[in-house]
């Protein structure tokens, strides 16, 4: 990148997340102001060539890019509200985490002032930004995405969705929830084969590469989920799916059984509906 490749760009917001986010812009070669409630987070970054605000306005004055990772929806507001007319004219880049309504209040709000919106949903651990793996999901102003691709692409693979500011968050919710229920059978797993003196680190051994390969079905599943027939051949069955083996022995190493309780409940659900020689995918319609 050349020194007329850079963009004055502010971050706000000086987290775990948003440290990575301005750090990688610092790297990269664009004239980074950031600025955190808490002072002394920036030093580090102060350290790399970034400017540190004392005041979110002094960090957006003068920048045209604002980058906001927050806390939440309602720090969001609680920073900008007061900057709105400071901000008429520039260009706000929300990856602070926020449910799809959210996301479409803001992308009004900064309608409402004058100020173009992008809404971001960051598919990455800080220690991810800026290296292969990392990705950011984006949906708001088509004209903001393609303007500041380069940037964006200093964090990782950047996806656009679209006018709809919501779709980024949708996707970004989606995706963690079904992270969230994966990492939980890991745990409910590494549980059962702990009284058998079985190590967390050596049942992830096994189970890294199972879970790795079990994703090989999801675009089957997507298949007959989107067709709508739960009769196609070749599926499991929600009877042979029926998990009170796994419930049984659960109970049996004194392991609570809530994780695979809820999964149970939503395949006997379409059995005691006359459904339990229908493919496992059904299950969606008791999710429904």
């Amino acid at each position: 990148m050349t020194k007329d490749d850079s963009v004055q760009v502010s971050v706000l917001g000086l987290g775990a997340m948003g440290s990575a986010l301005a750090e990688a812009l610092v790297d990269a070669g664009h004239t980074t102001t950031v600025w955190n409630r808490t002072p002394g987070k920036a030093d580090g970054l102060v350290a790399r060539g970034a400017t540190a605000a004392a005041t979110a306005g002094d960090a957006v004055r003068g920048n045209r890019l604002v980058i906001a990772c927050l806390l939440d929806h309602a720090s969001v507001h609680e920073v900008l509200d007061p900057l709105a007319g400071e901000l008429a004219g520039s260009t706000l880049i929300n990856l602070t985490t926020t449910s799809p309504a959210q996301a479409r209040e803001l992308a009004a709000w900064a309608a409402d002032a004058g100020i173009a919106y992008l809404s971001g949903g960051i598919m990455a651990v800080p220690h991810m930004i800026g290296k292969p793996g990392s990705s950011i999901l984006y949906s708001g102003s088509a004209d903001v995405f393609h303007r500041y691709e380069p940037l964006l692409g200093v964090w990782g693979t950047s996806t656009y969705f679209g006018e709809d500011a919501g779709l980024a968050s949708l996707y970004d919710l989606a995706l963690l929830a079904g992270m969230y229920v994966m990492f939980a059978g890991f745990v409910h797993g590494a549980a059962m084969v702990a009284p058998a003196g079985v190590t967390a680190r050596q049942f992830a051994a096994m189970a890294a590469p199972w879970l790795s390969a079990m994703t090989g079905e999801l675009e089957g599943y997507a298949t007959v989920i989107d067709g709508g027939d739960y009769t196609v051949e070749g599926q499991q069955s929600l009877e042979f799916s029926d998990l009170g083996h796994i419930l049984d022995a659960s109970s049996e190493q004194g392991v609570s059984t809530e994780v695979i309780g809820m999964v149970q409940r939503l395949i006997r659900r379409q059995i005691d509906a006359g459904h339990g020689k229908e493919g496992f995918p059904r299950i969606i319609e008791s999710i429904r």
